[in-house]
């Protein structure tokens, strides 16, 4: 009698190696998907890391003192005065979008370009690289004088009071000045406050 076995061990090996491959192509697009959105994710949170530091970090600082100026009656203040000048590794900032907040414990007011008066004190010459008149840009080694009028009351803004000047750029936190107006003052003379 002749019987037929059939004998599959060497399709078990083939298909074994079917398999081994298909998981092997599996697992290489898997790994490049889960690289990609690695190098994507990094990506973006180093991106968030400049970002974050670039909004911490203010756009411009102080330069030289705050100053008031007592106005007839010797006790509202008529201005304040202050210099700004551009944070170090800052990039330039554009005054004309540039707000300021004067607030006491008792008043809060805002005011805009239309509303400070700016005078260049120091400015670059060139005016600024490819311009050839003045945009109102702040940049490295200038430094801009903001007078503003608060138009407070002697009640609200007065001897011995403490103000904060809050100076907003348009990128950047914003710079808080902290002052108190001096304990007597003499009509339309300035005085320098700490």
């Amino acid at each position: 009698m002749n019987s037929r076995k059939s004998n599959d061990e060497g399709f078990t090996g083939l298909e074994a190696a079917i398999v081994l491959i298909a998981f092997v192509v599996v697992a290489a697009v898997f790994s490049y998907v889960v690289l990609g959105a690695g190098f994507f994710t990094t990506q973006k949170a180093q991106q968030t890391v400049h970002t974050g530091v670039q909004q911490t970090t203010s756009a411009v600082e102080p330069s030289g003192p705050v100053s008031v100026q007592a106005e007839a009656d010797g006790a509202t203040i008529g201005n304040i005065t202050f210099y700004l000048q551009l944070a170090a590794g800052g990039t330039g900032v554009d005054m004309s979008k540039v707000t300021y907040t004067v607030s006491t414990s008792s008043m809060v007011k805002t005011f805009t370009n239309s509303t400070a008066t700016l005078s260049w004190v120091k400015q670059n010459t060139p005016v600024d690289p490819g311009q050839t008149t003045y945009g109102g840009l702040l940049n490295a080694r200038e430094m801009v004088l903001v007078t503003i009028q608060p138009g407070f009351t002697s009640a609200q803004m007065g001897t011995n009071t403490p103000f904060i000047v809050e100076v907003n750029p348009p990128v950047g936190a914003a710079l808080p000045i902290a002052r108190t107006i001096p304990a007597g003052m003499t009509a339309n003379t300035w005085y320098e406050v700490y």
